[in-house]
Parts: structure tokens; sequence; C-alpha cells
């Protein structure tokens, strides 16, 4: 589906390629400030000894907030505003992330974390939900193309923002992790900012629009959910993998952040090149099992060559989830696309909230590799299930 988007200033018309630029560098400063406030709240609790226990008990309570957080999110996308929803979330995250640097030192730490979680996760979710709908109104064109851009640009944020935290040094205050990803909401609400008129969801209506989830959207929800099980799980589990099993510093845990982004950009790239060769479906089902073949082969082997390994987990999430939303957005209407990318998230964090709900009773009990190795056959059941369900529905009648 291609259009031609304008934007209306009072003194004329801007056209695409100006919103599309402001839209990029908003979503490369937003991935910035968010991938660094979870690696900070990540590293500082682990290196503060409170164990992979603590960062699962976090990203738990996001997840409920995100789980709840989510359809609302979604209708909000749909009948309001979605740039002025996303520079309003961007200054409410800012905000957050400033009162927690500065709530740090007459704190206890993990109080203040979780306290400060909850709300930039309301937030977290409003302006990703906003701003991934607004995709295909900003950027136009080969729907694919679109979206591996702003998901290329979207993982040089998450690779900024692991070579931003490698980069302070030992002795640094956690403050400081925290004030530093703020200010790039800021710059995230700036550029939005500048891209003036809506985008073209403030004029919405809705109400006589009934989202219809078939059992195609399911099986997608259901890959989505899988390949976001694995990437939390990494969240979870990668601060602790490299501080118990490998016996890393943060600098280390850094380089293991920068090498899921680097993989994340080539994947988000060479979505391109497979669409119109394979089948979404079966792309899918690729991408899930050579994740848990990955997952499998972090128990094997040792640094430096798991680096490799998490390359390849990045690699295949953002393959798999660039292809889940280029196939969501052909199935589904851009007056529905925020309910549906709601649903979706729901799904997603429900099982991610299982997974962090199991990490958080293990704690320290079980090694982060065999847990990596029991989601491995979670997503090998998975397969199974997706791969019956979709022979059972061609042999129907």
């Amino acid at each position: 589906m291609s259009r031609e988007v304008r934007f209306h200033y009072a003194k004329g018309t801007l056209r695409q390629p100006r919103a599309l630029m402001g839209f990029l560098a908003s979503a490369l400063s937003a991935s910035v400030g968010r991938n660094g406030y979870y690696i900070a709240c990540s590293w500082t609790l682990v290196e503060a000894g409170y164990g992979s226990a603590s960062v699962a008990t976090l990203l738990a309570i996001v997840s409920v907030v995100e789980f709840v957080a989510s359809p609302l999110a979604g209708a909000m996308a749909d009948r309001f505003d979605r740039r002025l929803l996303n520079i309003t979330a961007d200054v409410s995250r800012f905000a957050v992330m400033l009162v927690t640097a500065c709530a740090l030192p007459y704190l206890d730490l993990f109080p203040a974390v979780v306290c400060s979680a909850i709300p930039f996760a309301l937030c977290d979710r409003v302006a990703l939900t906003s701003s991934q709908s607004m995709i295909p109104l900003v950027a136009g064109g080969d729907l694919t193309a679109s979206y591996s851009i702003v998901f290329l640009v979207t993982q040089f944020g998450c690779l900024a923002a692991a070579l931003l935290v490698g980069a302070l040094p030992n002795n640094h205050s956690a403050t400081l992790m925290f004030v530093l990803p703020a200010v790039c909401f800021l710059v995230s609400a700036g550029s939005l900012s500048c891209i003036r008129g809506g985008s073209a969801s403030g004029e919405r209506k809705v109400n006589g629009l009934v989202l219809k989830i078939d059992g195609r959207l399911v099986r997608l929800f259901a890959v989505y959910a899988l390949l976001y099980g694995g990437a939390v799980l990494v969240s979870v589990m990668g601060s602790s993998f490299v501080f118990v099993e490998q016996k890393g510093t943060a600098a280390d845990f850094a380089l293991v952040e920068a090498a899921w982004s680097a993989g994340s950009l080539i994947g988000a790239a060479l979505l391109s090149r497979l669409t119109g060769t394979i089948s979404p479906h079966t792309l899918h089902l690729m991408v899930l099992g050579l994740t848990a073949l990955a997952l499998v082969a972090l128990v094997l082997l040792r640094a430096p060559w798991t680096l490799t390994m998490f390359a390849a987990l990045g690699f295949l999430y953002n393959l798999g989830r660039v292809s889940v939303e280029v196939t969501l957005q052909s199935r589904v209407p851009d007056k529905a696309l925020g309910r549906a990318k709601g649903a979706m998230h729901s799904l997603a964090v429900g099982l991610g909230f299982v997974i962090f709900s199991i990490a958080t009773v293990l704690g320290d009990q079980a090694f982060p590799s065999t847990i990596f190795l029991g989601f491995a056959v979670v997503l090998l059941f998975g397969i199974s299930a997706l791969s019956i369900n979709v022979a059972r529905q061609e042999g129907d009648p």
C-alpha cells in the first residue's frame, strides 16, 4: 500500500521526505534513551548485588504495566493525534528518568528503580504504539523498505545506548547512567515538534470500525509473542550471564548489548531482500527454529564466541519482528492498526510475564544458560503447534 502523506503548515504543505527525516531522528534518539534506561536498570541492580532475580522482578512489573497499558495505548493511537501522543510520552519519559536520577543518591536502589519503572513503562508503551502506528503515514513507498529503514535506525539507537554505557568510566555513578539517556527523549520530542501538523489520526473516526481477529492474526500474534519472549529473556538473563557465568564486567555486558544490536541491524536490512522469495509464515518458522538453535549454542560456547550467538539472536529477532510488523500492516486497516498492535503486544507481554516470574522464582538457583536452554525447548514446541495449526486449516474444506 502506497500513499502520499502531507503535513499542513499555516504557510503551506510539508511533504513526506522532511516528515520522514524528523520521524527517523525521533526514533533514533528515543531508542537511545529507552534502551539506555533499561541497560542502566539491569546493570546497576546486578552490580549492586541484587542478582538476576531483581532484574526479572523489575521486568515482571514492567510486563504487568505494559499488559494493562497496551490495549489502552492502541485505542489512543487510533483515536488521537499520534504525533502529539508521542511527544507527550517523550517528555514524560524524560521527567521520570530525571526524577529517578535525582532520587538514587537518597533512596535504596531497588525500590527507586521499581518506582520509576512503573510510570516509565506506561509512557513507553504509549510512545512505542503511537510511533510504530505512524510509520505507514510518514514513510510511504514500499512498506517493507519503510519498516526496515525505521527499525534499522532504531537498532542504531540500541547500539549507541550500549556503547554509551560501555564508554562510561568504571567509577561512574548510577545517576549519570540515567541522566545521559534522559536527554535523548527531549531530542526525540523536539524532532517530532518540527513536524507541524498531525499524523492524520486526530480526525480519525473509529467507532464504526471493529478489529476482526482471525486465525491468521492469532498465528501472527503467537510468533510475535515467542520472538518477544526470547528478546526479554536475553534482557533478563544477559547481565547475569556475563557477570556470573563469564565473570565479566560492565564493559563486557555492553559488548553483549552491542553484539545484539549489530545483529539486529543486519536483520532489518536483510528482510527487504527476502520479501517475495519466501512466504511470511515460512520465514517466521525458520526464525523461531534458528533462535532455538542459537540459545542452545549459548550453553555450549564460551566467550568471546558467545558474542556471535548474541549477534545471531539480535539478527533473528529483528528479522522476525520487522516481518511480523509488515505482515500485520498488510492485514489490518490503518484505522485499527493501533488496537491491533496493542492486542499483539498484550499477548507478548503475557508470555514475558511468565518468563520473568519463572526467573524470579528460580533466582540464582539456575544458571542463565540453563534457562536459555529451557526457552529453546519452548520455541520448538511453539513451532510444532504453529505448523499443526496451519496444516489443519489448509486441510479444512
